[in-house]
């Protein structure tokens, strides 16, 4: 396997790697593959140097890519009822989980609830968890796994006899607790399913019979596990500390299209997507063209109103290629001040210009980049992954031999603990084979015991979506190592 360097290596964890890629020849076979609805090709791309960026990256695509084992990460869920001018109705969650305006939900405090964790000596035991925000509800998926054990609260349909012979069923609630076999996560609802079967004596639901279990936001549940390692541990963590809460906001657009997202620890969730056809300008007669680009930047500013939060929200990315951004910010603004709209005029120092090659969701990676962009957000974990993903892609152009990837090539260089950044992709611990989830987890153990730095990428996240195209599994190194470079040269020149 070549899993670094150029060349067209594949990866041992799922799907070819674009071998060799600079950083926007990268994003260029990303682009160009979107607009065609292909998955990139692995190895299709350019040797380190072959820039083809320019070209390809500014091409239209979907605003997302699917994921492996749930649904697309671009979450299209549906507007709020909320007037246009209400701020009420500005909430960074779906209408389910809404509360008050001053409310603990509302203003981005609320955070999983670490009820009680006993756990013994050889890490075996059960942690009993209160999840409070549809995003605590990604990090329970991360948590089950096949064979755990999970006690929660859930409705039985149940069958009744009465005296006479005649037969009824009624819905009663109870508890169950279930061995987990199947887990299925809707990022749309940000919905959980858990399938098991009874390993409980219960009144109502026989020992082995089959039952799926709802988890919902503000419903207490244990989780028994034989193992806790440590990425688990630390998710329960980062889960429970309300650091980790979403601040970022984005409005990705170019004419006549507009994607309203909101950039949480663990996801890139889109709210809202405007599209209006925007006609062209004709010699001696603009009034069409203007009138729909007006229509289309009230639709845009409607948008933000409804779906970002300014108590929560510290920074709104406005992105876009050419004018477009100034020409709207211009208008909101302006519209801001006739209307006298104080939610928009109190938070104006808020919003920050970036440049990005079009209005899809994909193109948000590049208004991440930015350095101006980075400086604003540096406590957030989202634009630290961006950048250790950036700086991989740099060191991968420029200083090949200190950019590795693919499992088997990272491991060899974690031997020789040369290893300073360590980037992965949470799906990889969602595997279904236990040795091979050891093996990622004994992995980011030893980089943190040489003291290197461990990036864990969110699979729904655009940044971690972009890691998945090179194996799931990246390393920047402290130094080259020359065994590696030679070992990849002898077996290249073996092949020929």
């Amino acid at each position: 396997m070549r899993g670094r360097r150029g060349g067209g290596g594949r990866g041992a964890a799922g799907g070819g790697a674009p071998g060799g890629l600079c950083a926007c020849a990268v994003q260029g076979e990303l682009g160009a593959a979107q607009a065609r609805g292909e998955e990139p090709a692995a190895g299709r791309g350019a040797r380190p140097g072959r820039c083809r960026g320019a070209q390809a990256g500014g091409r239209e695509g979907p605003s997302s890519q699917p994921g492996r084992g749930f649904p697309s990460a671009c979450l299209r869920l549906s507007p709020p009822q909320a007037s246009r001018g209400n701020p009420a109705g500005c909430c960074l969650l779906p209408p389910r989980s809404r509360g008050s305006r001053g409310s603990a939900a509302t203003q981005g405090t609320a955070r999983m609830k670490l009820v009680r964790k006993d756990l013994e000596k050889d890490n075996a035991g059960q942690v009993t968890l209160i999840p409070e925000e549809p995003e605590d509800m990604w990090h329970t998926y991360n948590l089950l796994q096949v064979g755990d054990s999970l006690r929660a609260s859930t409705i039985r349909k149940v069958q009744t006899e009465s005296a006479t012979g005649s037969v009824g069923s009624n819905r009663i609630r109870t508890t169950l607790t279930l061995c987990v076999e199947a887990i299925d996560f809707d990022s749309q609802a940000c919905q959980l399913r858990v399938k098991g079967t009874n390993i409980q004596e219960n009144e109502y639901v026989k020992m082995g019979a089959y039952h799926t279990i709802e988890l919902e936001p503000n419903r207490q549940f244990t989780l028994a596990k034989k193992q806790w390692d440590s990425v688990v541990l630390e998710r329960i963590e980062q889960a429970c500390d309300p650091a980790w809460s979403a601040d970022v906001a984005a409005v990705v657009m170019q004419e006549g299209l507009a994607h309203v997202c909101l950039v949480t620890p663990s996801m890139t969730l889109t709210r809202a997507k405007v599209e209006v056809n925007i006609p062209r300008k004709r010699k001696g007669n603009c009034s069409q063209h203007d009138r729909a680009l007006e229509r289309f930047y009230e639709q845009v500013v409607q948008a933000i109103q409804r779906h970002i939060n300014f108590e929560v929200v510290k920074c709104v990315l406005v992105a876009s290629p050419g004018f477009v951004r100034e020409q709207f910010c211009d208008y909101m603004f302006q519209q801001a001040v006739k209307t006298d709209n104080k939610l928009l005029l109190e938070n104006r120092s808020k919003f920050l210009q970036v440049h990005s090659s079009s209005g899809h969701k994909y193109a948000l990676k590049e208004a991440l980049c930015d350095p101006a962009v980075n400086s604003r957000l540096s406590d957030t974990k989202a634009a630290g992954e961006v950048k250790a993903l950036d700086d991989f892609y740099k060191m991968l152009q420029h200083e090949p031999d200190r950019a590795f990837y693919g499992l088997k090539h990272v491991e060899k260089a974690n031997e020789a603990m040369a290893i300073d950044t360590l980037l992965i992709s949470d799906e990889l611990f969602r595997h279904q084979d236990v040795a091979t989830r050891a093996r990622y987890v004994k992995l980011v153990d030893s980089v943190r015991e040489n003291m290197g730095t461990v990036r864990i990428f969110s699979s729904l996240h655009v940044s971690g979506e972009q890691l998945g195209q090179l194996t799931g599994v990246a390393a920047i190194l402290r130094f080259p190592v020359a065994e590696l470079s030679d070992q990849e040269d002898e077996s290249s020149s073996e092949e020929d």
